[in-house]
Order: C-alpha cells, then structure tokens, then sequence
C-alpha cells in the first residue's frame, strides 16, 4: 500500500476557521470573536476541531477517493490557533483482501500532535 506524501496545510487563518464555521453552521464565538475567546480564558480565538479533522480526512481521500471511505474516526489533542501550519501523515494499521485502515496525525510546525484519527476504505 503506498500512502500519500505528507501534506503541509497553512498557516491557518481566521478566514479559513469563518469560512468553515459557515459551511458547517458551527457559529460559536470560541472561533472567531477575539473578546469572546480571551473571556473563556484562550489567548486567541481556536481553530474549528472539524476543520482539521476534514483536511486530515482529505488527505487520504484525495489519494483513495472518497467512495471507498467506509469509517472515520478523529480524536483532538491540543488546540489549533490561527497562524499554525499542520503537517498530516500517516501510515497503514491494518489491511485484508477486502479493506485497509489508515491511522492520520496532524502535527503543528512544533511538532506537537494536535489531532490523530483513522480511516478505513475497502479495496
């Protein structure tokens, strides 16, 4: 199985966190209203979890296609602020005649996981 190169995403702006809360209708203000954000106690307004668990996804998508995606899972380890860049690799857990399962990571330009997850697609 030959994965994808992994894929540097950003710097993250704030207009990319809007314009996914828009897609999404996720409007919580934790994302983009900077009073808001440094009331609940951040330093800035966060980065959408789904935002990156969707360019983590994309990464294997856009190389296995999106109709073989049978499950997906992320969990989120540290927090996404505007100005990050994101590195998304991975490496194959599992694999039969009839599926594989990727396991993701998302790293930020520290080198600090932010989020891992898995996909499995059929063959």
């Amino acid at each position: 199985m030959i994965l994808p190169d992994p894929k540097t995403v950003g710097p993250i702006s704030r207009t990319d966190i809007v314009r996914y809360q828009g897609a999404s209708g996720d409007f919580n203000p934790v994302h983009h209203d900077e009073e808001f954000a440094r009331t609940a106690g951040l330093p800035a307004p966060l980065g959408v979890g789904m935002l990156h668990a969707g360019m983590m996804t994309a990464w294997a998508t856009d190389h296995f296609g999106p109709e073989r995606v049978r499950l997906v899972g992320v969990r989120w380890k540290k927090p996404v602020w505007p100005g990050d860049t994101l590195v998304i690799s991975g490496e194959v857990v599992d694999e039969n005649h009839e599926q594989f399962t990727i396991a993701i990571r998302a790293v930020n330009q520290d080198d600090v996981l932010v989020a891992e997850g898995w996909t499995t697609f059929v063959t």
